[in-house]
């Protein structure tokens, strides 16, 4: 969900705290209609950027912009917050009613009884929640509690929502439903958002664009799909599921193909090197394949090798095997596949992955990757 003219420029932004620089942004943008996503560990950041993006916390130093227009004077600062809707990690909701927190945006801006009755109808109604309209807050479930949140940012049509974390304390089916939910909205309002979350999936789900921070940094920004398959250094290769990093040095490079050796084994990747630069490479387990023959002669993948099984770990809807080929490896399976093959802990198979699917971290990279 992309689009549109750029609504917020933000440069040369830090923010400190104790004397401390808690966030160092060079630049940020936000696009109308865009759903971007600050994924980071706890402590990252990004709770924090979020406030400062809203202008809620007051930052060091910065420019901010509003469709070109800077916000320096508090007028301006004011009539921009107006254009934001706000939704944290736990419902901050009034006494009263749910009709009432949601039209509670709307009364503060002055609007008429009649016109306030049909907007907050009509969010409860884009929320499924009009049978809840006249029930107390205080008697809400969490999940009833958080779409009431959400309704009441929505309900004065903001331009951008701002997210922080507020699935993170809904059990599973609840915020499945609600994500499901939001996305739709976000879609058919046109609303653009910044969510903020440790959640990968969410991000995933919702986004499209990632931005992964660390230590008060963006580390990574890009779509979604490229950050997760080809990230910029070991820490982010690491928080985005990048389960095999591992460290290799070039032999040789040329054609589009590079060569490693990682102890007594060889591997080929995509990509290019010189010869005798270490170098990490990292493969996602789902593109690691497991045979219990030997696959060299009916693959296409340059990279087979023979191996243990040393752990199967349960993991949700797939299981981790967790593999010796010389050096470690990890590989996702579904059940049924496990059974199919009758693999168990000490048997020995073939793991394969092709060129093109390994992702080549150079040494120049490792330390950067900053954007």
């Amino acid at each position: 969900m992309t689009g549109g003219e750029v609504f917020l420029e933000v440069s040369d932004l830090e923010l400190h705290r104790g004397g401390a620089r808690v966030l160092s942004i060079p630049s940020f943008s936000l696009r109308e209609r865009e759903v971007l996503s600050l994924i980071g560990p706890n402590g990252a950041g990004k709770s924090t950027l979020l406030l400062a993006l809203a202008r809620l916390l007051p930052a060091t130093r910065g420019s901010f912009r509003c469709r070109g227009e800077e916000i320096v004077s508090d007028s301006a600062v004011f009539s921009y917050r107006r254009r934001l809707g706000m939704v944290f990690q736990e419902p901050l909701l009034f006494d009263g009613t749910v009709f009432g927190n949601v039209a509670s945006g709307l009364k503060i801006r002055g609007m008429a009884q009649t016109e306030i009755r049909e907007r907050v109808m009509t969010t409860l109604e884009l929320f499924g929640m009009t049978q809840l309209a006249e029930r107390s807050a205080r008697k809400l479930s969490g999940g009833e509690a958080q779409r009431t949140s959400l309704a009441r940012a929505f309900a004065i049509r903001p331009e951008v929502i701002f997210l922080d974390e507020p699935f993170v304390a809904l059990d599973p089916p609840t915020r499945q439903t609600l994500m499901d939910d939001l996305e739709r909205i976000l879609r058919e309002t046109g609303t653009a958002a910044v969510l903020a979350t440790h959640d990968q999936l969410e991000a995933l789900r919702l986004s499209s664009r990632m931005v992964v921070m660390n230590r008060g940094e963006m580390v990574q920004s890009g779509p979604p799909e490229e950050v997760i398959s080809r990230p910029v250094n070991e820490f982010v290769a690491s928080f985005v599921g990048m389960e095999n990093v591992l460290t290799g040095t070039v032999i040789s490079s040329g054609g589009g193909v590079v060569r490693l050796t990682l102890g007594e084994r060889q591997v080929e990747i995509a990509g290019s090197a010189d010869p005798g630069e270490t170098a990490l490479f990292c493969i996602r387990p789902e593109n690691v394949t497991i045979d219990i023959v030997d696959p060299s002669g009916e693959t296409s993948a340059r990279n087979v090798f023979a191996a243990g099984i040393r752990r199967v770990i349960p993991n949700g809807m797939f299981h981790k095997i967790h593999l010796d080929c010389g050096f470690p490896l990890v590989a996702y399976l579904t059940g049924q596949s496990i059974a199919n093959l009758n693999l168990a802990e000490g048997k020995g198979v073939y793991a394969s992955f092709k060129a093109t699917a390994v992702h080549l971290i150079r040494s120049a990279r490792r330390d950067g990757g900053k954007y």
